[in-house]
């Protein structure tokens, strides 16, 4: 047969000169080792064939005459056949004519395309064997170069899984895996074999070969892999492998320079370290391993900070979780190392202290970093509500005092949402605030941090009869920072004397002295006695209209300047529809025994008005909330009012859900407007 032109894809390994960029924002020293980067991959990508139709011609080596003449060009025979490239072989799934015995990649000399033939419109490859050649046709150049890097790669796979899992002696080891991973970087195959290939295969024979490998092979593989982890998350064995470099030399330059983005990817992509546990083992010892640089903990917070970005917002959301689950685990280990060490060590000869309190210094370091953040403080304080730590923890002195500034930090934000996680998750279910309340386990301070808690519930959702009533039985406490002169603490002792939420006149006459101990005590009460003379007085007279309606534009001032100009004690019908009063105006509003009828239609009455008045106004029996920025949470606290009988809740942001349970707890409603809702 005569000879035809070819033209062979070939593929260089790319250089191991190119520097990886220093990691600026670790505040570290570190000169950067040298490693590779992924090369950019030219041309046009194909999809790896697994299965598929084409065109087979098979051609005999023998030089006869009679063989000549049948390989011949024009009495070429092509048959079609659905070629699988399976794991060791290509074969067809109609074993018959040229296909009937299956080609090994064992077999194979070279895969090559047949350039010449393409002017004639017969796109072909020829794989070589030692007994001829396998010749396919496509029906174009693209579906050509597709079975011939597919073929290629399969073949790689093969030769890579044979020649390594053979591999005795460690240089040829190394050298064999930088060659593999060399061929994943550079083929036109898109799949995810590509990458992933490579890792599960060195994750075998890292576990296999773990042993014998020097420090100096280990980065040599390590250097080698980092291309492939630009894109994929590390196999658990790799994991295994990147730990215990991490124990082993955490000091080290990789450490730095090659499992910073790696951990990057892991905490911006990792949806669930409940399934890959060794993931975060691994991201553990990369935080520990910068621990250990000078000036430690100063790097990790570093690292804290890099992960969120220089904007306001981090743009992953999946970073700050998996930095508290890394954070919250660790800490678990640490307590877990600590009580095993001293039950198998009754002297605790082997347990060194100070290096225990720097690891776990630095995971609570860590959210402390994360709490200075605005856009994560809410988030971070609903995973810490619950108070996820072991009983050891909590018990710690050392661990509580240093969790004080994340507190304080979720404490000081003026977010409801944020400075409502300091409460319990749910009711009967303690959280920080009872956690640091002076006379309990945490509170080291006076009660300091306690009184900035307590500051900024009052100030904010919780001046409310059932939170009062809630911490009715930390009234000690409260009387006790009342005497230091907390402002916060005197504000909830006249509230709770006005709202009538301590019984008993003995503690109510302590309560009454706890405040005039002080001069800002006694300014405080001083005030809550003129309120109360004002309020019992308007509600004792007699008289009065028994309706009012306010004029349009009015607020919450006008409506005070109302109300304490005269006798409202038998107004029944209040309307406020298209004023401008807000929420501010419930503490009036309460002020109305009698209120049958509220209508607040169009106002900028909220959820905080809502929860004020459900707690008083029990006679109420008509309530218009049409167009107001009421939500679920206030609406739901509609449900203590149970004389209400008509509810008009049009084009506010009820859902189906809330509507459901405020009818099955109102009894004696017999209209709800619920148009343009969600509940609809």
């Amino acid at each position: 047969m005569a000879t035809t032109d070819c033209s062979v894809a070939s593929s260089t390994a790319p250089s191991d000169n190119n520097n990886v960029k220093s990691v600026s924002d670790m505040s570290t020293t570190v000169q950067s080792p040298t490693s590779p980067k992924a090369p950019v991959q030219l041309g046009p990508k194909h999809k790896l064939i697994t299965e598929a139709d084409v065109q087979v011609c098979r051609l005999n080596h023998t030089r006869t005459i009679v063989s000549k003449i049948m390989n011949s060009r024009y009495l070429r025979r092509w048959e079609s056949h659905r070629i699988v490239l399976d794991h060791n072989e290509v074969r067809s799934t109609t074993p018959t004519g040229f296909m009937e015995l299956a080609v090994p990649y064992s077999s194979i000399e070279d895969v090559h395309i047949v350039s010449r033939w393409d002017a004639g419109q017969k796109f072909c490859l020829r794989i070589t064997i030692p007994d001829g050649s396998v010749l396919l046709q496509a029906n174009n150049a693209y579906i050509r170069d597709q079975w011939l890097h597919s073929i290629q790669w399969k073949r790689h796979i093969f030769r890579s899984e044979r020649l390594l899992k053979n591999a005795r002696r460690p240089e040829i080891l190394v050298k064999e895996i930088k060659s593999m991973i060399d061929v994943s970087l550079v083929t036109p195959i898109q799949d995810s074999s590509v990458f992933r290939f490579p890792l599960d295969l060195v994750s075998d024979l890292l576990q296999d070969n773990d042993e014998f490998l020097s420090k100096e092979f280990q980065e040599t593989i390590i250097v080698a892999l980092t291309p492939l982890l630009e894109k994929n998350h590390p196999t658990q064995e790799i994991c295994d492998f990147f730990s215990k470099h991490c124990k082993d030399s955490p000091r080290s330059t990789l450490v730095i320079e090659l499992f910073t983005p790696v951990v990057h990817r892991i905490l911006k992509h990792n949806t669930d370290f409940g399934k890959y546990p060794r993931m975060r083992t691994f991201v553990q010892e990369y935080i520990q391993a910068l621990n250990s640089q000078n000036d430690g903990l100063r790097v990790v917070q570093a690292l804290v900070k890099s992960m969120h970005g220089p904007a306001s917002t981090c743009p992953h959301p999946r970073v700050l979780p998996n930095l508290v689950a890394v954070c919250l685990a660790a800490i678990y280990t640490c307590y877990e190392e600590r009580k095993s060490n001293v039950h198998d060590n009754v002297d605790g000869e082997d347990f060194d202290q100070v290096e225990w309190e720097n690891k776990l210094l630095c995971y609570v370091s860590m959210m402390e970093t994360m709490s200075e953040f605005d856009d994560w403080r809410y988030v971070l304080g609903s995973l810490l509500q619950p108070i996820p730590f072991p009983d050891d923890a909590i018990a710690d002195s050392l661990f509580t005092s240093r969790m004080k500034v994340t507190i304080h930090n979720v404490s000081s934000d003026e977010t409801c949402g944020v400075h409502q996680t300091l409460l319990g998750i749910r009711e009967g279910k303690e959280g920080w605030f009872h956690l640091y309340c002076p006379g309990g386990i945490a509170c080291d301070d006076d009660g300091q941090l306690w009184g900035v808690m307590l500051n900024t519930l009052m100030k904010c959702c919780c001046k409310r009869k059932k939170f009062l009533m809630s911490i009715s039985k930390m009234i000690g406490p409260i009387m006790l920072l009342a005497l230091r002169d907390n402002f916060a603490a005197m504000e909830v002792l006249c509230s709770m004397l006005e709202l009538e939420v301590v019984e008993g006149h003995d503690l109510r006459m302590q309560m009454i002295t706890t405040l005039q101990s002080t001069t800002e005590g006694k300014r405080m009460y001083a005030q809550l006695c003129e309120r109360q003379i004002a309020i019992k007085e308007m509600q004792q007279q007699k008289g009065g209209p028994k309706k009012l309606t306010l004029p349009s534009k009015s607020t919450d001032i006008d409506l005070t300047k109302m109300l304490s100009s005269g006798s409202f004690g038998n107004l029944e019908c209040l309307s406020l529809a298209f004023t401008q009063v807000t929420s501010a105006c419930a503490n009036d509003l309460i002020k109305l025994p009698s209120l049958r009828y509220l209508n607040l239609w169009s106002t900028q009455f909220g959820d905080q008005g809502l929860q004020t008045i459900s707690e008083h106004l029990h006679k109420l029996q008509v309530l218009n909330l049409c167009e107001t920025p009421v939500t679920d949470k206030g609406l739901a606290c509609l449900a203590s009012i149970k004389s209400l009988r008509k509810l008009n809740l049009n084009s506010t942001n009820l859902s189906a859900l809330t509507f459901e349970g405020l009818k099955e707890k109102l009894p004696a409603l017999q209209e709800c407007d619920v148009r343009y809702t969600d509940a609809w």
